[in-house]
Protein backbone atom coordinates (compact mmCIF):
# COMPACT_ATOMS: atom_id res chain seq x y z
CA UNK A 1 0.00 0.00 0.00
CA UNK A 2 2.57 2.29 0.99
CA UNK A 3 4.52 1.41 -2.79
CA UNK A 4 0.97 2.77 -4.29
CA UNK A 5 0.57 5.25 -2.66
CA UNK A 6 4.50 7.08 -3.17
CA UNK A 7 4.29 5.92 -6.82
CA UNK A 8 1.06 7.79 -7.50
CA UNK A 9 2.61 10.91 -5.10
CA UNK A 10 5.23 10.50 -7.64
CA UNK A 11 3.62 10.81 -10.71
CA UNK A 12 1.10 13.56 -9.39
CA UNK A 13 4.59 15.50 -8.71
CA UNK A 14 5.96 14.81 -12.08
CA UNK A 15 2.78 15.85 -13.41
CA UNK A 16 3.16 18.66 -11.55
CA UNK A 17 6.16 20.07 -13.70
CA UNK A 18 4.27 20.07 -17.06
CA UNK A 19 3.21 23.47 -18.55
CA UNK A 20 0.15 24.57 -17.52
CA UNK A 21 -2.75 24.83 -19.86
CA UNK A 22 -3.49 28.81 -20.56
CA UNK A 23 -7.04 30.35 -19.79
CA UNK A 24 -9.69 28.29 -21.94
CA UNK A 25 -10.98 30.02 -24.86
CA UNK A 26 -14.67 29.96 -26.07
CA UNK A 27 -15.46 26.43 -28.02
CA UNK A 28 -16.86 25.74 -30.98
CA UNK A 29 -17.77 22.78 -33.08
CA UNK A 30 -15.57 21.55 -35.78
CA UNK A 31 -16.25 22.20 -39.46
CA UNK A 32 -17.23 18.83 -39.72
CA UNK A 33 -19.77 18.02 -36.84
CA UNK A 34 -17.51 15.90 -35.14
CA UNK A 35 -15.43 17.86 -32.50
CA UNK A 36 -14.67 20.47 -30.14
CA UNK A 37 -12.30 23.54 -31.36
CA UNK A 38 -10.72 26.51 -29.64
CA UNK A 39 -11.56 29.88 -30.70
CA UNK A 40 -7.84 28.97 -32.56
CA UNK A 41 -8.92 26.06 -34.60
CA UNK A 42 -7.15 23.94 -32.19
CA UNK A 43 -8.07 20.99 -31.13
CA UNK A 44 -10.30 20.23 -28.05
CA UNK A 45 -10.15 16.95 -26.40
CA UNK A 46 -12.49 16.45 -23.70
CA UNK A 47 -11.36 15.09 -20.24
CA UNK A 48 -13.93 15.53 -17.77
CA UNK A 49 -14.59 14.74 -13.74
CA UNK A 50 -17.53 14.43 -12.14
CA UNK A 51 -17.48 16.62 -9.31
CA UNK A 52 -20.98 17.38 -9.25
CA UNK A 53 -21.23 18.58 -5.33
CA UNK A 54 -18.20 20.89 -5.80
CA UNK A 55 -19.42 23.98 -4.85
CA UNK A 56 -22.29 22.94 -2.55
CA UNK A 57 -19.61 20.84 -0.43
CA UNK A 58 -16.37 22.43 -0.58
CA UNK A 59 -14.61 25.38 0.61
CA UNK A 60 -12.38 28.16 -1.22
CA UNK A 61 -8.94 26.19 -0.06
CA UNK A 62 -10.62 22.37 0.03
CA UNK A 63 -11.67 23.67 -4.53
CA UNK A 64 -7.55 25.13 -4.84
CA UNK A 65 -7.21 21.67 -3.91
CA UNK A 66 -9.03 19.78 -6.13
CA UNK A 67 -9.18 21.86 -9.77
CA UNK A 68 -5.12 21.89 -9.08
CA UNK A 69 -4.47 18.38 -9.16
CA UNK A 70 -7.29 17.35 -11.85
CA UNK A 71 -5.72 20.11 -14.10
CA UNK A 72 -1.96 19.04 -13.09
CA UNK A 73 -3.50 15.66 -14.21
CA UNK A 74 -4.91 17.06 -17.67
CA UNK A 75 -8.50 16.86 -17.09
CA UNK A 76 -9.77 19.91 -19.10
CA UNK A 77 -13.90 19.72 -18.16
CA UNK A 78 -15.36 19.18 -14.58
CA UNK A 79 -18.55 18.35 -14.32
CA UNK A 80 -20.89 19.85 -11.70
CA UNK A 81 -23.98 21.02 -10.42
CA UNK A 82 -25.00 24.45 -9.76
CA UNK A 83 -28.51 23.67 -7.99
CA UNK A 84 -28.46 20.23 -6.17
CA UNK A 85 -31.11 20.65 -4.36
CA UNK A 86 -33.61 23.93 -4.42
CA UNK A 87 -32.83 24.68 -0.17
CA UNK A 88 -29.73 23.40 0.06
CA UNK A 89 -27.32 25.24 1.26
CA UNK A 90 -23.03 25.34 0.78
CA UNK A 91 -20.10 24.65 2.97
CA UNK A 92 -20.60 28.02 4.77
CA UNK A 93 -24.00 27.59 5.16
CA UNK A 94 -25.04 29.73 2.10
CA UNK A 95 -28.32 29.60 0.55
CA UNK A 96 -28.85 30.21 -3.73
CA UNK A 97 -32.37 30.47 -3.21
CA UNK A 98 -34.66 32.37 -1.47
CA UNK A 99 -37.48 30.30 -0.36
CA UNK A 100 -36.17 27.63 -2.60
CA UNK A 101 -37.94 29.76 -5.23
CA UNK A 102 -35.76 28.80 -8.29
CA UNK A 103 -36.82 32.21 -9.58
CA UNK A 104 -35.11 34.29 -6.83
CA UNK A 105 -31.30 33.30 -6.25
CA UNK A 106 -30.51 34.74 -3.34
CA UNK A 107 -28.01 37.66 -3.98
CA UNK A 108 -26.16 39.60 -0.82
CA UNK A 109 -24.42 42.83 -1.95
CA UNK A 110 -20.69 42.94 -2.33
CA UNK A 111 -18.21 39.94 -2.50
CA UNK A 112 -16.56 39.95 0.31
CA UNK A 113 -15.52 36.74 1.32
CA UNK A 114 -14.17 38.11 4.92
CA UNK A 115 -17.51 39.81 5.70
CA UNK A 116 -20.27 37.26 5.48
CA UNK A 117 -22.88 39.69 5.58
CA UNK A 118 -22.05 40.86 1.78
CA UNK A 119 -20.75 37.06 0.88
CA UNK A 120 -23.28 34.47 -0.73
CA UNK A 121 -23.92 31.40 -2.34
CA UNK A 122 -22.84 32.91 -5.97
CA UNK A 123 -19.69 35.06 -4.96
CA UNK A 124 -18.66 31.33 -3.93
CA UNK A 125 -19.59 29.66 -7.54
CA UNK A 126 -18.00 32.79 -9.60
CA UNK A 127 -14.83 32.36 -7.22
CA UNK A 128 -14.44 28.71 -7.84
CA UNK A 129 -15.49 29.42 -11.74
CA UNK A 130 -12.47 31.92 -12.16
CA UNK A 131 -10.10 29.31 -10.16
CA UNK A 132 -10.71 26.73 -12.90
CA UNK A 133 -10.81 29.29 -15.74
CA UNK A 134 -6.64 30.01 -13.97
CA UNK A 135 -6.06 26.16 -14.00
CA UNK A 136 -7.52 26.04 -17.67
CA UNK A 137 -10.54 24.25 -16.87
CA UNK A 138 -14.16 24.58 -18.07
CA UNK A 139 -16.98 24.57 -15.79
CA UNK A 140 -19.27 22.28 -17.45
CA UNK A 141 -22.37 23.32 -15.33
CA UNK A 142 -26.31 21.95 -14.30
CA UNK A 143 -28.03 24.87 -14.02
CA UNK A 144 -30.64 22.51 -11.81
CA UNK A 145 -30.36 18.97 -11.31
CA UNK A 146 -33.54 17.13 -12.77
CA UNK A 147 -35.36 15.72 -9.57
CA UNK A 148 -36.47 19.05 -8.79
CA UNK A 149 -38.31 19.67 -11.71
CA UNK A 150 -39.29 16.31 -11.79
CA UNK A 151 -40.70 16.36 -8.45
CA UNK A 152 -42.82 19.41 -9.40
CA UNK A 153 -40.96 22.12 -7.44
CA UNK A 154 -39.88 24.25 -10.77
CA UNK A 155 -42.46 25.83 -13.03
CA UNK A 156 -42.05 26.42 -16.56
CA UNK A 157 -41.61 30.33 -16.36
CA UNK A 158 -39.95 30.13 -13.04
CA UNK A 159 -37.61 28.07 -15.26
CA UNK A 160 -37.19 30.55 -17.80
CA UNK A 161 -36.55 33.34 -15.52
CA UNK A 162 -33.59 31.34 -13.67
CA UNK A 163 -32.29 30.51 -16.54
CA UNK A 164 -32.42 33.73 -18.62
CA UNK A 165 -30.02 35.48 -14.91
CA UNK A 166 -27.98 32.09 -14.47
CA UNK A 167 -27.29 32.58 -18.73
CA UNK A 168 -26.66 36.25 -17.74
CA UNK A 169 -24.52 36.09 -14.54
CA UNK A 170 -21.53 33.53 -16.75
CA UNK A 171 -21.97 35.22 -20.40
CA UNK A 172 -18.74 36.93 -20.14
CA UNK A 173 -17.05 33.69 -19.05
CA UNK A 174 -14.85 31.99 -21.28
CA UNK A 175 -14.91 28.61 -19.75
CA UNK A 176 -18.45 27.80 -19.05
CA UNK A 177 -20.25 25.14 -20.83
CA UNK A 178 -24.29 23.82 -19.85
CA UNK A 179 -25.45 20.46 -19.76
CA UNK A 180 -29.05 20.95 -19.26
CA UNK A 181 -31.74 18.78 -17.33
CA UNK A 182 -29.33 16.56 -14.95
CA UNK A 183 -29.68 12.45 -14.39
CA UNK A 184 -33.08 12.75 -16.41
CA UNK A 185 -34.84 11.82 -19.11
CA UNK A 186 -36.03 14.66 -21.51
CA UNK A 187 -39.53 13.55 -22.00
CA UNK A 188 -40.23 14.50 -18.70
CA UNK A 189 -40.83 18.07 -18.53
CA UNK A 190 -39.88 18.38 -21.62
CA UNK A 191 -41.50 22.19 -22.20
CA UNK A 192 -39.13 23.20 -18.76
CA UNK A 193 -35.72 21.74 -20.24
CA UNK A 194 -36.63 23.67 -23.68
CA UNK A 195 -37.21 26.28 -21.89
CA UNK A 196 -33.99 26.22 -20.09
CA UNK A 197 -32.13 25.42 -23.26
CA UNK A 198 -33.71 27.92 -25.34
CA UNK A 199 -32.56 30.63 -22.67
CA UNK A 200 -29.17 29.57 -22.01
CA UNK A 201 -28.31 29.55 -25.58
CA UNK A 202 -30.11 33.01 -26.07
CA UNK A 203 -28.71 34.93 -23.82
CA UNK A 204 -25.22 33.38 -23.56
CA UNK A 205 -25.05 32.11 -27.32
CA UNK A 206 -20.86 31.72 -26.89
CA UNK A 207 -21.28 28.68 -24.66
CA UNK A 208 -21.74 25.13 -25.71
CA UNK A 209 -24.73 23.46 -24.38
CA UNK A 210 -26.02 19.83 -24.16
CA UNK A 211 -28.42 17.74 -21.93
CA UNK A 212 -27.21 15.89 -19.32
CA UNK A 213 -29.51 12.48 -19.88
CA UNK A 214 -30.75 9.40 -17.44
CA UNK A 215 -28.42 6.60 -17.29
CA UNK A 216 -28.86 4.05 -20.19
CA UNK A 217 -30.48 6.97 -22.22
CA UNK A 218 -28.92 10.12 -24.51
CA UNK A 219 -29.87 13.45 -25.05
CA UNK A 220 -30.56 12.44 -28.69
CA UNK A 221 -33.21 10.72 -27.97
CA UNK A 222 -35.50 14.03 -27.48
CA UNK A 223 -33.40 17.19 -28.34
CA UNK A 224 -31.39 16.15 -31.22
CA UNK A 225 -32.52 18.37 -33.76
CA UNK A 226 -33.04 21.64 -31.39
CA UNK A 227 -31.04 24.34 -31.84
CA UNK A 228 -30.08 24.92 -28.40
CA UNK A 229 -28.38 21.39 -28.30
CA UNK A 230 -24.78 21.57 -29.46
CA UNK A 231 -23.82 18.38 -28.96
CA UNK A 232 -24.71 15.03 -27.77
CA UNK A 233 -24.26 13.17 -24.07
CA UNK A 234 -25.10 9.77 -22.62
CA UNK A 235 -25.35 8.17 -19.43
CA UNK A 236 -24.41 4.41 -20.13
CA UNK A 237 -23.36 3.89 -16.35
CA UNK A 238 -23.63 1.86 -13.32
CA UNK A 239 -25.28 -1.41 -14.57
CA UNK A 240 -23.44 -4.77 -15.96
CA UNK A 241 -25.14 -6.43 -19.04
CA UNK A 242 -27.26 -8.20 -16.61
CA UNK A 243 -28.67 -5.60 -14.60
CA UNK A 244 -29.66 -3.51 -17.98
CA UNK A 245 -33.38 -3.52 -18.00
CA UNK A 246 -33.95 -0.97 -20.49
CA UNK A 247 -35.20 -1.58 -24.01
CA UNK A 248 -32.10 -0.99 -25.79
CA UNK A 249 -30.14 -3.36 -23.33
CA UNK A 250 -26.64 -1.95 -24.23
CA UNK A 251 -25.28 -3.08 -20.74
CA UNK A 252 -21.67 -1.69 -20.51
CA UNK A 253 -20.84 -1.25 -24.27
CA UNK A 254 -21.32 2.13 -24.28
CA UNK A 255 -19.78 2.48 -27.74
CA UNK A 256 -23.39 1.13 -28.85
CA UNK A 257 -24.60 4.98 -28.08
CA UNK A 258 -22.07 6.57 -30.10
CA UNK A 259 -22.47 4.51 -33.21
CA UNK A 260 -26.22 5.41 -32.86
CA UNK A 261 -25.83 9.44 -32.35
CA UNK A 262 -22.62 8.88 -35.22
CA UNK A 263 -25.32 8.05 -37.83
CA UNK A 264 -28.03 10.76 -36.66
CA UNK A 265 -28.71 13.83 -38.36
CA UNK A 266 -28.20 16.70 -38.79
CA UNK A 267 -24.33 15.70 -37.80
CA UNK A 268 -23.33 16.62 -34.07
CA UNK A 269 -20.34 15.67 -31.39
CA UNK A 270 -21.36 12.64 -28.97
CA UNK A 271 -19.71 12.09 -25.59
CA UNK A 272 -19.94 9.55 -22.54
CA UNK A 273 -20.82 12.55 -20.24
CA UNK A 274 -21.50 9.34 -17.26
CA UNK A 275 -20.12 5.98 -17.75
CA UNK A 276 -19.28 3.66 -14.79
CA UNK A 277 -17.58 5.70 -11.79
CA UNK A 278 -14.37 3.99 -10.24
CA UNK A 279 -14.93 2.64 -6.78
CA UNK A 280 -18.23 2.37 -6.91
CA UNK A 281 -21.12 -0.59 -7.14
CA UNK A 282 -22.08 -2.09 -10.16
CA UNK A 283 -25.68 -1.39 -10.47
CA UNK A 284 -25.00 1.35 -7.89
CA UNK A 285 -27.21 0.97 -4.87
CA UNK A 286 -26.12 -2.49 -3.74
CA UNK A 287 -22.72 -2.32 -1.86
CA UNK A 288 -22.63 -6.29 -1.87
CA UNK A 289 -21.91 -6.09 -5.56
CA UNK A 290 -18.67 -6.04 -7.06
CA UNK A 291 -17.09 -2.49 -7.17
CA UNK A 292 -16.12 -0.68 -10.81
CA UNK A 293 -12.40 -0.60 -11.03
CA UNK A 294 -9.79 1.32 -13.26
CA UNK A 295 -9.63 -1.48 -15.77
CA UNK A 296 -13.46 -0.98 -16.45
CA UNK A 297 -13.25 3.15 -16.38
CA UNK A 298 -10.73 2.32 -18.97
CA UNK A 299 -12.61 0.16 -21.04
CA UNK A 300 -15.40 2.38 -21.11
CA UNK A 301 -13.16 5.58 -22.19
CA UNK A 302 -11.27 3.82 -25.05
CA UNK A 303 -14.71 1.98 -26.51
CA UNK A 304 -16.82 5.21 -26.51
CA UNK A 305 -13.22 7.32 -28.01
CA UNK A 306 -12.73 4.87 -30.97
CA UNK A 307 -16.27 4.61 -31.39
CA UNK A 308 -16.11 8.64 -32.52
CA UNK A 309 -16.56 10.35 -29.13
CA UNK A 310 -14.85 13.86 -29.21
CA UNK A 311 -13.90 13.14 -25.62
CA UNK A 312 -14.40 11.29 -22.18
CA UNK A 313 -16.04 11.80 -19.04
CA UNK A 314 -14.49 9.83 -16.11
CA UNK A 315 -15.83 9.62 -12.52
CA UNK A 316 -15.36 8.58 -9.24
CA UNK A 317 -17.76 7.93 -6.23
CA UNK A 318 -16.20 9.57 -3.13
CA UNK A 319 -15.31 12.77 -5.50
CA UNK A 320 -18.51 12.70 -7.60
CA UNK A 321 -20.21 13.20 -3.90
CA UNK A 322 -16.93 15.12 -2.13
CA UNK A 323 -17.62 12.74 0.24
CA UNK A 324 -15.54 14.00 3.60
CA UNK A 325 -15.79 12.99 7.16
CA UNK A 326 -18.90 13.83 8.82
CA UNK A 327 -20.83 13.53 6.40
CA UNK A 328 -24.24 12.02 7.22
CA UNK A 329 -26.05 9.01 4.71
CA UNK A 330 -23.06 8.75 1.91
CA UNK A 331 -24.46 7.43 -1.07
CA UNK A 332 -23.86 4.57 -3.13
CA UNK A 333 -21.44 2.56 -0.14
CA UNK A 334 -18.69 5.04 -0.79
CA UNK A 335 -15.72 3.85 0.93
CA UNK A 336 -12.86 6.42 0.72
CA UNK A 337 -12.88 10.20 1.03
CA UNK A 338 -12.88 12.68 -1.74
CA UNK A 339 -9.14 13.39 -0.50
CA UNK A 340 -7.97 9.87 -0.94
CA UNK A 341 -9.92 9.16 -4.29
CA UNK A 342 -7.87 11.74 -6.04
CA UNK A 343 -4.91 9.48 -6.55
CA UNK A 344 -7.15 6.64 -7.95
CA UNK A 345 -5.50 4.58 -10.46
CA UNK A 346 -8.37 5.07 -13.07
CA UNK A 347 -8.19 8.57 -12.51
CA UNK A 348 -4.41 8.59 -12.90
CA UNK A 349 -4.48 6.75 -16.34
CA UNK A 350 -7.20 8.89 -18.14
CA UNK A 351 -4.03 11.53 -19.02
CA UNK A 352 -2.91 8.10 -21.78
CA UNK A 353 -6.02 8.36 -23.52
CA UNK A 354 -6.09 12.09 -23.80
CA UNK A 355 -2.29 12.70 -25.33
CA UNK A 356 -2.91 9.48 -27.44
CA UNK A 357 -5.48 11.18 -29.28
CA UNK A 358 -3.55 14.39 -29.51
CA UNK A 359 -0.37 12.78 -30.45
CA UNK A 360 -1.69 12.35 -34.19
CA UNK A 361 -4.20 14.52 -36.88
CA UNK A 362 -7.18 14.67 -35.05
CA UNK A 363 -10.18 16.45 -36.91
CA UNK A 364 -9.84 13.42 -40.01
CA UNK A 365 -10.38 10.67 -37.45
CA UNK A 366 -13.62 8.41 -37.77
CA UNK A 367 -14.17 4.73 -36.38
CA UNK A 368 -13.51 2.04 -38.78
CA UNK A 369 -14.49 -1.54 -37.73
CA UNK A 370 -12.98 -2.98 -40.85
CA UNK A 371 -9.12 -2.64 -40.04
CA UNK A 372 -10.42 -5.48 -37.63
CA UNK A 373 -10.26 -8.05 -40.53
CA UNK A 374 -11.77 -10.68 -38.39
CA UNK A 375 -12.44 -11.35 -34.47
CA UNK A 376 -14.06 -8.25 -33.60
CA UNK A 377 -15.71 -10.42 -30.57
CA UNK A 378 -18.82 -9.47 -28.21
CA UNK A 379 -19.23 -8.34 -24.83
CA UNK A 380 -15.32 -7.51 -23.07
CA UNK A 381 -14.05 -9.44 -26.22
CA UNK A 382 -14.99 -6.28 -28.21
CA UNK A 383 -12.59 -4.79 -30.50
CA UNK A 384 -12.96 -1.36 -31.59
CA UNK A 385 -10.86 0.18 -34.47
CA UNK A 386 -10.14 4.45 -35.19
CA UNK A 387 -8.09 5.91 -37.81
CA UNK A 388 -7.20 9.14 -39.12
CA UNK A 389 -5.18 9.70 -43.23
CA UNK A 390 -2.04 8.53 -41.98
CA UNK A 391 -2.72 6.48 -38.61
CA UNK A 392 -4.96 3.59 -37.49
CA UNK A 393 -5.88 2.69 -33.44
CA UNK A 394 -7.28 -0.41 -32.14
CA UNK A 395 -8.22 -1.57 -28.59
CA UNK A 396 -8.61 -4.89 -27.22
CA UNK A 397 -9.68 -4.77 -23.49
CA UNK A 398 -8.17 -8.26 -22.75
CA UNK A 399 -5.10 -8.88 -24.54
CA UNK A 400 -7.06 -11.16 -27.36
CA UNK A 401 -5.07 -10.86 -30.34
CA UNK A 402 -5.95 -8.90 -33.16
CA UNK A 403 -6.33 -9.43 -37.16
CA UNK A 404 -5.86 -6.16 -38.67
CA UNK A 405 -6.60 -5.26 -42.63
CA UNK A 406 -3.70 -3.34 -43.56
CA UNK A 407 -3.91 -0.95 -46.49
CA UNK A 408 -6.67 0.89 -44.84
CA UNK A 409 -4.35 4.44 -44.20
CA UNK A 410 -2.00 6.18 -46.54
CA UNK A 411 1.73 4.60 -47.57
CA UNK A 412 3.18 1.60 -48.76
CA UNK A 413 4.57 1.26 -45.35
CA UNK A 414 3.68 1.38 -42.01
CA UNK A 415 5.54 1.34 -38.21
CA UNK A 416 3.34 -0.78 -35.87
CA UNK A 417 3.90 -0.53 -32.61
CA UNK A 418 1.98 -1.17 -28.96
CA UNK A 419 0.70 1.20 -26.60
CA UNK A 420 0.02 1.10 -22.92
CA UNK A 421 -3.60 2.49 -21.45
CA UNK A 422 -2.00 1.81 -17.59
CA UNK A 423 1.26 3.71 -18.19
CA UNK A 424 1.52 5.37 -21.88
CA UNK A 425 4.14 3.44 -23.17
CA UNK A 426 5.08 2.54 -26.15
CA UNK A 427 6.42 -0.80 -27.61
CA UNK A 428 7.88 -1.18 -31.07
CA UNK A 429 6.43 -3.91 -33.02
CA UNK A 430 8.24 -3.03 -36.32
CA UNK A 431 7.84 -1.58 -39.87
CA UNK A 432 5.85 -3.63 -42.31
CA UNK A 433 4.13 -3.53 -45.58
CA UNK A 434 1.08 -1.32 -45.95
CA UNK A 435 -0.98 -4.54 -47.37
CA UNK A 436 -3.00 -7.56 -46.65
CA UNK A 437 -4.03 -8.83 -43.43
CA UNK A 438 -1.78 -9.51 -40.23
CA UNK A 439 -1.81 -10.92 -36.63
CA UNK A 440 -0.86 -9.02 -33.98
CA UNK A 441 -0.52 -10.41 -30.37
CA UNK A 442 -0.36 -8.40 -27.49
CA UNK A 443 2.01 -9.15 -24.71
CA UNK A 444 0.96 -11.00 -21.23
CA UNK A 445 -1.95 -13.43 -20.39
CA UNK A 446 -5.76 -12.90 -22.39
CA UNK A 447 -7.41 -11.33 -19.14
CA UNK A 448 -9.62 -8.60 -18.68
CA UNK A 449 -7.43 -5.79 -18.18
CA UNK A 450 -4.86 -6.77 -19.99
CA UNK A 451 -5.46 -3.51 -22.22
CA UNK A 452 -3.42 -2.38 -25.23
CA UNK A 453 -3.71 -0.24 -28.21
CA UNK A 454 -2.29 -1.35 -31.33
CA UNK A 455 -0.67 1.49 -33.04
CA UNK A 456 -0.29 2.08 -37.15
CA UNK A 457 1.27 4.93 -38.07
CA UNK A 458 2.17 5.49 -42.00
CA UNK A 459 5.70 6.00 -43.19
CA UNK A 460 6.47 8.76 -45.60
Amino acid sequence: MKAFVLINLLLVLCLSCEPKDTEPSLLSISENGRFLMTQDGDPFFWLGDTGWLLFSKLDRKEAETYLTQRSELGFNVIQVMVLHQLKFTNVYGDSALVKGDISQPKITPGDSFDDNEAYDYWDHVDFIVDLAKKKGLYMAMVPVWGTNVRSGHVTQPQAEKYATWLAERYAHQSNIIWLNGGDTKGSDSTKIWNSIGTNLKKHAPDHLATFHPFGRTKSSNWFHKSDWLDFNMFQSGHRRYDQDDTENAYGQDNWKYVRDDYQSVPIKPTIDGEPSYESIPQGLHDPSQPYWNADDVRRYAYWSVFAGAFGHTYGHNAIMQMHKPGDKDPAYGVREYWTEALGASGALQMQHLKKLMLSESYFDRIPDQSLIASGQGEGYNYQVATRGTDYAFVYTYNGQKINVALGKIEGSEVKAFWFNPRNGEKTPIGLLQNEGTRTFIPSGKVQDGNDWVLVLKSVE
